[in-house]
């Protein structure tokens, strides 16, 4: 029981912006049904893997990891149906299509945020010794901030908005601000959770071993979250590679997070 109420406040809190913005009601009744059930078919192994790094309970098998997966999304679906009565963004009189999809479409980012409570809110975390992670272990857990911190802003008119007005300079500069802070964040300025270089270690090492690959993960997730949002339907090459480029600025923001704090 206390596990399930950490679940239903880390789905809560880690999902309410996009359960009170209004473009996120309207993608759920408008997008593409099978770019949503892909969203929902990509969401169970990423919290399968969730799960074996930090999940409710520390798990000794991957039936257990499937089990707390299938309850994440269990816990997302109850959350985000009972946010959306509330706010009454669903109710009487709408279509069983519209309530499916405005339901299904804030599973992600809930189920994610239900499993991410016993990493945030729980009293008993695990020792520094549990918390070494392979290299490939980081860029997961990078890949799950970015795309978490993504899918709060992709909905919203802004990201197009910005991509509109930007030159190919100010997408340039972009790049370079959102490469710094990654860096930063993990490497320079000494946050709990960030890794200090020791003097024989050259910065450009890190840089092109963590921080390059954690970017372009980060950019990746972010042209996929805009394809599922219909972001890219009838759209420029160059109007894509912009607005990947706006919502990879959160997006790695995102993964640097997700590095320091899982």
């Amino acid at each position: 029981m206390r596990d399930t109420g950490r679940a239903l406040g880390g789905a809560l809190i880690f999902s309410l912006p996009m359960l009170m913005t209004m473009e996120m009601w309207w993608l759920g009744f408008a997008m593409d049904r099978l770019r949503l059930a892909l969203l929902l078919v990509v969401c169970l192994p990423l919290l399968i893997l969730l799960s074996r790094r930090i999940g409710f309970e520390t798990t000794r098998a991957w039936r257990e990891d499937v089990a707390d997966a299938l309850f994440a999304l269990g816990i997302g679906m109850v959350t985000s149906a009972v946010a959306l009565v509330v706010f009454g963004a669903i109710g009487p009189g709408m279509s069983v299509h519209e309530i499916a999809g405005k339901i299904a479409i804030q599973v992600a980012p809930a189920s994610i945020g239900a499993l991410l409570a016993r990493s945030q809110f729980g009293s008993e975390r695990r020792g520094e010794e549990d918390r070494q992670e392979s290299y490939w272990g980081e860029m997961f857990l990078m890949a799950v901030g970015a795309l978490f911190l993504g899918f709060n802003v992709a909905p919203t008119e802004e990201m197009i908005v910005i991509s509109y007005r930007m030159t190919p300079w100010h997408a340039v500069a972009l790049v370079l601000l959102s490469l710094f802070v990654m860096h930063g964040f993990i490497f320079a300025v000494g946050f709990r959770g960030g890794t200090e270089l020791t003097p024989q270690t050259p910065w450009w090492s890190a840089f092109v071993r963590f921080t390059l690959p954690g970017y372009m993960l980060a950019m990746l997730v972010s042209l996929y979250i805009l394809w599922t949002f219909g972001r890219t339907d009838d759209t420029s090459l160059e109007q894509v590679i912009t607005a990947t480029i706006v919502l990879g600025f959160p997006s790695s923001a995102g993964a640097a997070a997700a590095r320091l704090i899982l």
